[in-house]
């Protein structure tokens, strides 16, 4: 049976190559995944360990146990506790370090890097080098305006020693001059992409913290361990003043991070593998339920001579073994390079990732084969069953039996129960909206059974929605009536055929739904939520604004109304503890706030913004039981407590959250007063001109970002645009698996039905007749499958919409006609195409011969 199972896959080559295929990229993007993942894991690891080895112990402020992420008013670390570490047992050095946000203009002025820079201080040792940077150009700066660059933004910027280079640190734009360029790992302090570096005085005053520092790391003497450092610092230092962390411990940290984001990113990519490889399922059942259909007399005569049932299905999944073990090889080979081509790309986007080798495991060697396998066996198992029930008797016939009424009415009830319970598990997901994973687990659970539904039920669909295409198809005489039998005469193949587009369109539609949905929703955010014409920010997320941007703006001409967002953290509730009660407070001008936002009041209204009046969010309100007029406690940055009033509760969004009060009430208990954000409304509104003079009173700091409720939407509509771009990407294998299944079907068709193409050609169907029966058969089939998948992604898109609605109100369902249009239309190319090769193979057909055959 060995013997026979190699003999009929070396005799069947070319129609099993479309299998090998389907099942070699679902491979292969399951092996590229793991390849790139594992590269940037360990690249990210070693990065991480040599960043921190010359680093044994590191002191941080401490932070406050009153507010989580605020470091209480005793917490510094000045020169003198650097002296007292210096001198601390076991320490062999200590190095003060300064760092903060530092944008760099390139030569038109722009900003380098999406997010801007980092900024750090350059601090000699005794040998007058820092050796963390080693300079590969140039010297260290030593004076107030100068500075060092990293040597990839200079190579990006064009930067050379001597040039003069426009940055933003704090206040207005300042011009240094290039004195070093220097090396470095990356690693720590690069995540903006760029490092600039001040001597220790300039970086301590341009970053805030004069005579102080931000990190202190202590270098071990010789003997003496990390842990053994650690426990002498923290008997020489203050208690509850600083933390300590170990290099080791850093790097660890670091590492975990890294991980986390790489295995987030690993999920993802499995996910779209897995799609790819579901599709993939439909196509190799579909060929080997062919193959075993055109073998039907020579298996039968296997049984009839002595092979057992046994026999015959092991035979059938030999076969699928020698296919999966192909297809799970070339995978591999073939993910490697998706691997390498991903890294490649990877490091050209402006992320600054490090350097590795290519990591390919044995775990990738093993899943990829594992993968390639178990798939394709699996797949072949209910043919394989199938085969071996096919009685001796049969090989008397030429054609096998036709599948019985009560197999059909079997498919169909079980196609109904769980297209009906995943309609049912949708619709409960949707009235559940309890905000947790419940009803997504839900959504998840019941867009799966549709979807099994829905492909159980494909066959008794089929009738119906292809006999709606009879009247077009009347239109090509002959051939077009043809073509729609030959959909018709199978409806479990053509089920088959159609499922694998249905899938891939599903997802692409119901994405593309969604995403519309949430760009809508993001535009009804900054329509609704901002009277201001303009909003003023940092182009890296969560960074202050420079001190000197609203005075500067309030200068500008046409400037009618300004108000700072300066935000911070509190606790709400007089028993909060820990990170217990935390809520973001946002300080704004009580004066002109009303006429520059623009919020969604639940109750109760804006009113009086002063003093301690205040308005919170819904989400907060509910949380801790507050309603207008509710007095209740609130801990402030400094831990000072007071209690406030609330005048009003609105609908939280992307721009507003939490609780609003005049700025006045928050700065009294602000260590630094710093804004994140400037509303600005001017005279005449939003124009080009307005723009420019804000552009203009700002100093043209490449790190502020001036934008309109136009280009708040853009900017972040753009992040769920380039998201859909690579669904769009990842699906499209999917949909390439999927036309490598209607060739595959059409193929196998043209040569079963072999005989009957040479009696239409012997009573006078042209070639040219043949091609277009053909072609229009690929076509009405795949365009079925574009319905169905077209109308099933609309309907879950419009479901996940309904449980994204309850984190962003404002999420609005949008069908995108267009790209639904494209959608079917991309089916209908995907027939056309497929159907090329069969057509033209059916036409070639010899008649005789064809008559002949069997």
């Amino acid at each position: 049976m060995f013997r026979t199972a190699l003999r009929n896959v070396l005799a069947h080559k070319a129609r099993l190559l479309m299998t090998v295929l389907a099942v070699m990229l679902g491979v292969a993007f399951v092996s590229g995944t793991l390849v790139y993942t594992d590269t940037l894991s360990t690249a990210f690891r070693n990065s991480s360990q040599k960043s921190y080895d010359d680093i044994d112990v590191a002191l941080t402020p401490q932070a406050s146990d009153t507010v989580p992420g605020v470091r209480p008013e005793n917490s510094r670390l000045d020169a003198k506790l650097l002296d007292t570490v210096r001198h601390a047992p076991g320490a062999a050095s200590a190095t003060g370090i300064v760092n903060g946000p530092t944008g760099i203009a390139d030569k038109s002025g722009k900003l380098i890097g999406q997010s801007g820079g980092t900024g750090g201080n350059y601090s000699p040792g005794k040998d007058g080098k820092d050796a963390r940077y080693p300079m590969k150009e140039g010297a260290a700066p030593t004076r107030g305006d100068q500075f060092a660059l990293d040597q990839d933004t200079a190579e990006k910027a064009g930067y050379h020693i001597g040039d003069t280079v426009r940055m933003s640190v704090d206040g207005p734009v300042r011009e240094q001059k290039l004195t070093g360029i220097f090396t470095t790992d990356g690693g720590r302090g690069m995540s903006g992409g760029s490092l600039a570096l001040f001597d220790t005085k300039t970086a301590q005053k341009l970053f805030g913290m004069p005579g102080a520092f931000s990190e202190i790391d202590v270098k071990a003497a010789p003997g003496t361990s990390q842990a053994a450092l650690k426990q002498s610092l923290d008997k020489a230092l203050p208690r509850d003043s600083v933390t300590l962390t170990t290099g080791k411990e850093l790097a660890d940290n670091q590492a975990e991070g890294n991980k986390s984001s790489t295995n987030l990113m690993r999920t993802a990519l499995l996910a779209f593998a897995g799609v790819s490889l579901f599709v993939g399922i439909f196509i190799i059942a579909n060929t080997f339920t062919m193959l075993i259909s055109q073998r039907t007399k020579e298996l039968a005569l296997l049984r009839a001579v002595g092979a057992s049932r046994r026999q015959v299905t092991r035979s059938v999944l030999l076969e699928a073994l020698v296919v999966g073990t192909i297809a799970g090889a070339s995978g591999m080979v073939a993910g490697i390079g998706i691997g390498a081509v991903l890294r490649t790309l990877g490091g050209n986007d402006g992320a600054a990732l490090p350097d590795g080798p290519l990591q390919v495991t044995a775990t990738t060697v093993l899943v990829s084969l594992g993968v390639g396998i178990a798939v394709t066996v699996l797949s072949a198992w209910l043919p394989g069953r199938r085969a071996a029930k096919i009685p001796p008797v049969a090989a008397m016939n030429s054609v096998h039996a036709a599948a019985t009424t009560k197999s059909l009415v079997v498919r169909n009830t079980i196609g109904a129960l769980f297209a009906g319970g995943g309609t049912a598990a949708v619709l409960v997901a949707i009235s559940l909206d309890d905000g947790k994973n419940t009803s997504r687990y839900m959504m998840g659970l019941g867009g799966m059974l549709l979807l099994v539904g829905v492909f159980v039920l494909t066959p008794l669909l089929s009738r119906p929605l292809i006999a709606l295409g009879g009247p077009v198809l009347r239109g090509f005489g002959i051939s077009g009536r043809l073509a729609r039998q030959n959909a018709l005469r199978n409806p479990r193949r053509t089920a088959a055929t159609a499922s694998a587009l249905m899938i891939g369109l599903t997802l692409i539609t119901g994405m593309t739904v969604i995403a519309k949905g949430v760009e809508t929703g993001i535009n009804n955010v900054a329509a609704s939520s901002l009277k201001a014409d303009y909003s003023i920010a940092m182009s890296g997320e969560g960074q202050p604004l420079p001190s000197t941007a609203e005075k500067a703006v309030k200068g500008a001409a046409g400037v009618s109304a300004i108000s700072p967002m300066r935000k911070d953290m509190v606790r709400v509730g007089a028993d909060a503890a820990g990170g217990k009660g935390a809520a973001e407070a946002i300080g704004v001008d009580g004066k002109t706030f009303g006429s520059l936002g623009n919020l969604d009041f639940t109750k109760g209204s804006l009113g009086s913004l002063h003093g301690d009046r205040v308005v919170v969010d819904s989400r907060t309100a509910q949380d801790h039981g507050l309603r207008t007029g509710s007095r209740f406690p609130v801990t402030f940055p400094d831990g000072k407590k007071t209690d406030l009033t609330v005048s009003g509760v609105y609908n939280g969004n992307n721009l507003f959250n939490g609780v609003i009060l005049d700025k006045d009430t928050l700065a009294p208990h602000q260590k630094r007063i710093t804004t994140q954000q400037l509303l600005v409304s001017m005279d005449g509104g939003a124009t080009d001109a307005h723009k420019n003079e804000l552009v203009k009173a700002l100093g043209k700091n490449p790190a502020l970002t001036v934008s309109d409720k136009q280009d708040i939407a853009d900017s972040v509509s753009k992040l769920f645009t380039i998201l859909l771009n690579m669904l769009y990407g990842l699906l499209g294998m999917a949909v390439v698996v999927a036309v490598l299944g209607v060739v595959n079907t059409l193929a196998m068709s043209v040569f079963e039905r072999a005989q009957e193409i040479g009696m239409l050609r012997a009573i006078g169907l042209d070639r040219r007749g043949i091609k277009r029966m053909v072609r229009l058969e690929s076509l009405i089939i795949s365009l079925f499958g574009g319905v169905l998948g077209i109308g099933l992604g609309v309907f879950l898109g419009w479901a996940v919409g309904k449980l994204i609605e309850g984190g962003l109100p404002t999420y609005e369902l949008v069908l995108p006609w267009g790209e639904l249009g494209i959608f079917l239309g991309l089916a209908g190319v995907v027939g056309a195409l497929a159907a090329l090769w069969p057509a033209l193979r059916a036409a070639r057909m010899n008649m005789l011969e064809a008559i002949k055959a069997e």
